[in-house]
């Protein structure tokens, strides 16, 4: 998978000629290092275990509203609406980017990507389901994305990060 990644990439002309590096400056591939695994779904507590159910009850959005799927879960759990962009969840909420304070029911997003009309300006966000899975809503449909592999892609442009929607820590 990480071959497949660093391919595309660089067929894409987004990274730095010594392929460590994309060409923002970030790095280029993002593994979860040994003992800094994130939670589990199964260590997750009932209410956090709950939201990423509400997740996969959560209809798709249209193109570029993955925001809108992440904070209409969390209203689905009874947990009120916070409102805005994935960049003003990015900036607002999640100050965290050590794998292993990752939570179930934390979201995870970057302040701006180059993979669509909106990523640059809005940037992406997406909610962690455990097991080293991400749930994020793009492309018009709700999909499941290995951590590595989302935090890799979507970091090339800007710091993957992550923390509690709304400060309302689940655990």
């Amino acid at each position: 998978m990480r071959e497949r990644l660093l391919a595309a990439l660089r067929e894409r002309g987004l990274l730095a000629d010594d392929g460590a590096a994309t060409i923002y400056g970030e790095p280029a591939w993002r593994p979860v290092p040994a003992g800094c695994e994130p939670q589990a779904l199964l260590d997750a507590r009932p209410l956090q275990r709950r939201l990423v159910e509400c997740a996969h009850g959560t209809a798709a959005m249209g193109e570029d509203l993955c925001a809108a799927w992440v904070e209409r879960a969390f209203s689905r759990l009874g947990m009120g609406y916070v409102s805005g962009d994935a960049r003003d969840l990015y900036e607002g909420f999640c100050h965290l980017t050590d794998t292993g304070d990752l939570l179930v029911g934390m979201i995870v997003a970057v302040g701006r990507h180059p993979y669509g009309a909106g990523g640059w300006d809005h940037g992406h966000v997406g909610l962690y389901a455990g097991d080293g899975m991400v749930m994020d809503c793009a492309g018009g449909r709700v999909r499941r994305v290995p951590l590595e592999l989302w935090i890799s892609a979507y970091g090339v442009a800007s710091e993957p990060r992550w923390g509690w929607l709304g400060a309302m820590a689940l655990a």
